[in-house]
């Protein structure tokens, strides 16, 4: 939604403006609150103001504009008319008042949530209905009495009427479910997108893209995660003559704009992983089969061929191109890390001819990396992976951590992704805006406090994360250290207009090698080549939507992030509330009014609210399970020993 009121407040053609608004629009061309002009602009109406609202616990709200410059907007609570905190709303500029800025609000466009997840549970006055979220009471207009205990259901806010059933909260299998529908996420395409999918077949005919650039002769390689199923980039190293090719799935190819499978790739723009299962982008027949650059098969390439200076690593020139390859080989990072251990005097045959390249591609990116951190940021990354048991309860957990293999395809992907920022000005950027000056403060406050101090000033905020970093180093606590800096910083986002990328050091950046999984790489893709072929008319039409699209897929990323991110709080309820005995070993990661700590033996990563307030920053505690709410996916404990980690080190 926030897109569409940007493409309305700053004026669009009518005919760029998605199917899926085209009745909302109408609507409000007839209330005269969006006009037409003779050229097929549609723009609001001066007097009107498009903002989602941030309404105070005093029912004072101020509306945030979108799409226009300005000051917030000051909105009395006689003036709400039954708008709700983060609703998207049309508001109107109240004039000849002294003072702030004020406006009433003449429309809700969306709720916060078009849909919520309410669940029966028992009460003294009988079974009623609660949100999953916030486990307050529900008003429904639909019908409840026929719903036992437990039931688990989505609600259209804007009807409070039951659209449908999701399951049982006590059933493990209901979690996925709850998750997706939070956001209103779904794994099955239409019919429409399938076929469009199925009747590009599974092979590729090279005799079919005789323009194509023939890479079939190069000794290509995908390295993944072990369990991945789409391979989106293949690289090859070229030693004598410095060059790297990074060959990405050429996606756009088989989506092209507007057909079934884009407008549904534009609604979810991203994949969604779960521990059990993912959630494609593209229809799988895509995903996993012929777009992927899978071994031994012919695959169509979008390639960016980087020429790199044998001194200085500097790129001496890049050039993107058409191609058609043919991996040789499919890896697994855990394969590379003992290759690139123990070397590969005893690998097999068909490994040699590209573990020959990996070696001394290796050093390459090693010394591109610490080229890059002379500006950019290392911080130590570790992702909690799940396993789950065929009912779907939690079984293991495990650390995910940045190795060598990790290391060495990263650089190979920033070198192709910082090329592609380079073709144009305005565009898609990966972009991520420095901390502000407060939040330095608010971090060096916080680790003075318990005992980690730096000598730099905040105003140089490179050397003083490296300096607070060799600190936490010596004291035995970076990963906390780290993930405090990192919670400093604003998050990254896509925008279509440059300011850097901050964490990475990087004046230009884009997103350019996954576009079997993120929707911002597939309309690269289209940028890129409609810019190389000098296509005027289909630049200039993804230009004049950029804005609108960048705005939106950086909310669905949240999004995903925030479904994953929720799937995984519910495994941890259901073991805790499974496990009620057990001893949970944990670091206290925030202080506020109640603390929350992160354990770090099984089952790692888990989040828990603790009962004491006197918690300081990094006490390691032991604590209990004493409340588990299994629909809002909340741990609550009781701490019974609490030490702080920086004693434990001196000890």
């Amino acid at each position: 939604m926030r897109a569409f009121l940007t493409r309305i407040a700053k004026g669009s053609l009518k005919t760029d403006i998605e199917k899926e608004h085209l009745p909302l629009l109408e609507e409000l061309i007839r209330e005269q609150i969006v006009k037409e002009t003779g050229d097929g602009i549609v723009v609001l109406d001066a007097k009107y103001r498009a903002a989602t609202l941030d309404v105070l616990p005093s029912g004072t709200a101020f509306a945030e504009l979108i799409g226009a410059k300005g000051r917030d907007l000051l909105i009395p609570p006689e003036h709400l008319h039954g708008a709700k905190n983060g609703d998207y709303v049309i508001v109107r500029r109240l004039f000849g008042k002294a003072g702030r800025p004020s406006a009433k609000v003449v429309k809700v466009v969306q709720p916060a949530f078009v849909y919520a997840i309410g669940y029966i549970k028992r009460t003294e006055s009988g079974l009623e209905p609660f949100h999953v979220k916030t486990d307050l009471p529900m008003e429904l207009e639909s019908d409840i009495s026929d719903l036992g205990e437990h039931t688990v259901f989505q609600v259209d806010n804007r009807t409070s009427k039951i659209t449908r059933i999701l399951g049982n909260l006590l059933d493990p299998a209901v979690d996925e479910k709850i998750s997706l529908a939070i956001f209103d996420k779904r794994e099955p395409f239409s019919e429409e997108a399938e076929t469009e999918a199925r009747a590009w077949g599974d092979e590729v005919d090279a005799t079919l893209y005789p323009d194509r650039t023939d890479l079939r002769h190069l000794p290509f390689c995908t390295i993944d995660p072990v369990d991945a199923k789409d391979f989106d980039d293949a690289i090859y190293w070229d030693a004598k003559k410095s060059v790297l090719y990074v060959a990405i799935a050429d996606v756009s190819h088989y989506v092209t704009h507007e057909c079934a499978i884009d407008k549904e790739a534009r609604q979810r723009g991203f994949s969604i992983y779960f521990p059990h299962k993912s959630i494609p982008m593209l229809p799988r027949s895509l995903s996993e089969n012929i777009c992927s650059l899978k071994p031994d098969v012919d695959r169509l390439a979008f390639v960016c061929r980087l020429e790199l200076d044998p001194e200085t690593l500097e790129v001496k020139r890049h050039t993107f191109f058409e191609a058609i390859i043919r991996s040789k080989r499919r890896y697994d990072y855990d394969e590379i890390d003992r290759y690139l251990q123990e070397g590969f005097a005893d690998a097999p045959e068909k490994d040699r001819e590209t573990l020959q390249f990996i070696f001394p591609l290796k050093s390459v990116t090693d010394r591109l990396r610490r080229k890059r951190l002379e500006k950019g940021y290392d911080f130590r990354s570790t992702e909690v992976r799940m396993r789950l048991d065929e009912e779907g309860n939690l079984v293991e957990t495990r650390l995910e951590e940045s190795t060598p293999s990790h290391a060495l395809i990263e650089d190979c992907m920033l070198l192709a992704n910082k090329a592609a920022a380079e073709h144009f000005d305005v565009g898609i950027f990966r972009i991520h805006e420095p901390p502000t000056p407060e939040r330095i403060e608010k971090l060096v406050d916080e680790l003075g406090k318990i005992g980690i101090y730096a000598e730099t000033p905040e105003e140089d905020f490179h050397a003083l994360v490296l300096e607070l970093q060799e600190e936490a180093r010596r004291k035995g606590v970076e990963p906390y250290v780290d993930q405090l800096i990192i919670q400093t910083q604003k998050q990254a986002a896509y925008s279509h207009e440059n300011v850097g990328h901050f964490g990475l050091g990087f004046e230009r950046y884009t997103h350019f090698t996954s576009p079997i999984r993120r929707y911002s790489d597939l309309t690269l893709h289209r940028l890129l080549k409609a810019i190389l072929s000098h296509d005027e008319k289909k630049r200039d039409y993804l230009l004049r939507n950029i804005e609108p699209l960048c705005i939106k897929i950086s909310e669905l990323e949240r999004e995903a992030t925030r479904v994953e991110w929720d799937f995984m709080a519910r495994k941890y309820a259901r073991w805790a509330d499974a496990n009620r005995d057990a001893t949970l070993h944990a670091v206290v990661v925030e202080t506020a009014q109640i603390p929350a700590a992160t354990t770090d033996r099984f089952p790692l990563g888990m989040r828990i609210f603790c009962d004491k307030s006197d918690l300081l920053l990094f006490d390691r505690i032991e604590a209990k399970t004493n409340i588990v709410h299994l629909a809002q996916a909340k741990i609550f404990t009781i701490v019974e020993k609490a030490t702080h980690l920086l004693e434990e080190e001196e000890k």
